[in-house]
């Protein structure tokens, strides 16, 4: 079988020499470079997720590919090439339920993503935005180092670009500070325009009747919380977990949104603020409030499982709780 975290794994590796090779090799090369990033990431995050089922990494939807990833593909003569599997965006979906906080969140849906927009601009149609290239190697950089850690893979993995990985990150890093102080101005300005000719001391009240404070519908929750760009009441969103230590319910944060200046911050620029908002919050609600069926001494609910179902669930949080 090839889809096993093994092969997967190699194949990431070998992208990701290819990758650096070409971008090593100057703007013309440019094209290469972000298409192969994308599929090397793509490929480890499949590694990660078929370690622990290459179910995993199939299309469910095809019975196919779901009885070849089960080790019954010869039942139905499946071929190892009409094998249909999820694409990068799936894939990093998949891994980030499971390494929640480990690896970063990526854009919301209908935002831009550089890392995918790369490698499918250059897939299909040849083309890439040559002003993101940093930022898609960044991103794969981000992704990438921590699978490595859950795979035990080593630093030989970037070959003879360790030092071309680390230069990288820096610089990402640095791009990013600048992008969020960018936001920041923008945020500022844009409040002003819009609030600035209004007196102190009424500032507030028309604020407050003309912003709608409202949680966009792909957001599972939010919590009103104080902009770091003006003087109004944001929300940061995200998802909901328990805290089974501590029995409470808490808001892992992904974005801020205000409505009053338009600011938009994704998480790793929440971690960035001079006052971080990255960091997991309690939310004033018991458990039983928010998740049905939940039982503090059933972590699966009350729902009687099917003895002869796969127990997926539990494979998945006996890796995320190992």
């Amino acid at each position: 079988m090839h889809l096993d975290a093994e092969h997967l794994a190699a194949s990431s590796r070998k992208w990701m020499e290819a990758a650096l090779a070409a971008f090593t090799n100057g703007s013309t090369s440019e094209d290469l470079a972000v298409h192969h990033a994308g599929v090397a990431t793509e490929h480890l995050l499949k590694a990660f997720l078929a370690r622990i089922h290459p179910s995993l990494i199939v299309e469910g939807r095809d019975f196919p590919s779901l009885l070849y990833a089960a080790g019954e593909g010869g039942l139905l003569q499946v071929r190892e090439s009409r094998v249909k599997t999820i694409q990068l965006g799936e894939a990093y979906d998949r891994a980030h339920k499971i390494l929640k906080g480990r690896i970063p969140s990526r854009p919301q849906p209908k935002d831009p993503w550089p890392l995918a927009d790369a490698r499918n601009g250059v897939a299909h149609a040849g083309y890439h935005d040559r002003a993101e290239v940093i930022e898609v190697f960044t991103s794969c950089i981000k992704v990438i180092d921590p699978l490595l850690v859950e795979l035990g893979i080593g630093p030989d993995y970037w070959g003879d670009h360790k030092a071309l990985h680390e230069k990288l990150l820096i610089e990402g890093v640095e791009a990013a500070r600048v992008r969020l102080e960018q936001k920041l101005a923008r945020a500022r300005r844009v409040f002003t325009q819009r609030y600035g000719h209004i007196r102190e001391e009424h500032r507030q009240r028309v604020v407050t009747t003309t912003v709608a404070i409202t949680t966009p519908g792909y957001i599972e929750h939010a919590e009103p919380t104080a902009c770091p760009a003006c003087p109004s009441q944001g929300l940061l969103a995200g998802g909901l977990f328990i805290d089974s230590g501590r029995q409470t319910v808490v808001l892992s944060p992904a974005i801020f949104l205000c409505s009053a200046c338009d600011l938009s911050l994704d998480l790793e620029e929440l971690d960035m603020l001079v006052v971080p908002l990255g960091d997991d919050i309690d939310v004033d609600v018991p458990p039983e409030d928010v998740f049905d069926g939940y039982d503090p001494e059933d972590d699966f609910g009350d729902e009687e499982p099917d003895e002869d179902a796969p127990d997926e669930d539990a494979l998945v949080d006996a890796y995320v709780n190992r």
